[in-house]
């Protein structure tokens, strides 16, 4: 009986030492739950932060990749109003030669009648001092006419009608060769005095 009991007695000892063992597993296996789910929970905040921060960055990616390609769209119009002001700017280069061209070719023509009406000009200008000189000497010798003429008129004022016929009598006439000599002298200075173009 005593036996039985300190077999009880051991096996309650046991017992009690089992229960308290399992106690503290218990406890044990509780605690590493509760931390196990602390940081499966912060795990699954750190996931749902890293997710966040995916999102995020996907979000930047497709506003970056939609800004680059309205940026390329903004160079590709650059690029061909680029272009196209250079070829207006080429197209009004070539339109001002054309019309220097022009302007030259008309310059030159324009030279050419100056340079004409200029020769034209000195030709007349040389041609009304030939006349102004010529008129000058048709002037003086005109003068010199009229001074022939004058002295002829007087020398034949000087004669009477009687001496007149005296004179001039192809028979009797005294002075007929001294007057025929006379209008001779008369006549060689007119024709001395005729104009010569």
């Amino acid at each position: 009986m005593r036996l039985l009991n300190l077999a009880s007695t051991a096996a309650l000892a046991l017992m009690i030492s089992s229960a308290a063992h399992a106690d503290q597993e218990s406890d044990r296996l509780r605690e590493a739950l509760r931390s196990a789910t602390a940081q499966a929970r912060t795990a699954e905040d750190q996931r749902a932060a890293v997710q966040a921060k995916l999102t995020a960055a996907e979000q930047e990616r497709d506003r970056l990749r939609k800004q680059t390609e309205a940026y390329r769209a903004q160079v590709k119009e650059a690029e061909q109003a680029y272009r196209q002001a250079v070829k207006d700017f080429n197209e009004r280069i070539a339109e001002r030669d054309e019309s220097l061209e022009k302007w030259k070719s008309a310059y030159g023509e324009a030279a050419g009648v100056a340079r004409t009406k200029d020769a034209e000009r000195s030709k007349f200008e040389g041609e009304a001092t030939t006349w102004k000189a010529s008129a000058k000497a048709c002037e003086a010798r005109n003068v010199k006419l009229v001074r022939i003429a004058d002295d002829a008129v007087k020398q034949y004022e000087k004669m009477d009608p009687l001496e007149k016929v005296i004179h001039h009598d192809p028979v009797i006439g005294f002075k007929r060769v001294e007057h025929q000599n006379a209008a001779q002298d008369f006549r060689d200075q007119i024709i001395e005095q005729k104009a010569k173009p």
